[in-house]
């Protein structure tokens, strides 16, 4: 089965998370090269996030390379190529399209990360070991 057709019949990819302009994210790929297959990470974060219509729903994903030089990649959010995402955290953002991100370097790129609050559970967990 070719590409498009099992991204036509909307079957693939099932479990993909919820995803968010600001998330910082891991993308595995599965890549081609001649016969061989390998899952290539690309880590960075979530610019844009288009919905579509269904299968056409994409995300784009920013991540500064070496020297300073900013690299995008967009990706089709049901595409069998994706192995799967990983969401290492979340940034507050206060727009739909974090494209300003393209114009700042260094420290002006940074975003304010999203305060989570912890489970009851967490501070138990912790407290049972020094009980020993």
């Amino acid at each position: 089965m070719d590409l498009a057709a099992a991204i036509n019949k909307g079957k693939v990819n099932p479990k993909m998370p919820e995803l968010q302009p600001g998330d910082r994210v891991k993308v595995h790929t599965r890549i081609v090269e001649g016969d061989r297959e390998r899952i290539q990470v690309f880590q960075g974060t979530v610019m844009r996030l288009r919905k579509g219509k269904g299968v056409n729903a994409n995300f784009t994903v920013r991540r500064v390379a070496s020297h300073g030089i900013g690299v995008e990649r967009t990706f089709l959010l049901q595409s069998p190529r994706v192995e799967k995402i990983e969401v290492a955290g979340h940034s507050h953002v206060r727009r739909a399209q974090l494209y300003y991100l393209r114009g700042r370097r260094g420290k002006a790129a940074r975003m304010r990360e999203k305060r989570v609050v912890e489970s009851a559970a967490a501070p138990e967990a912790v407290a049972a070991p020094a009980e020993e």
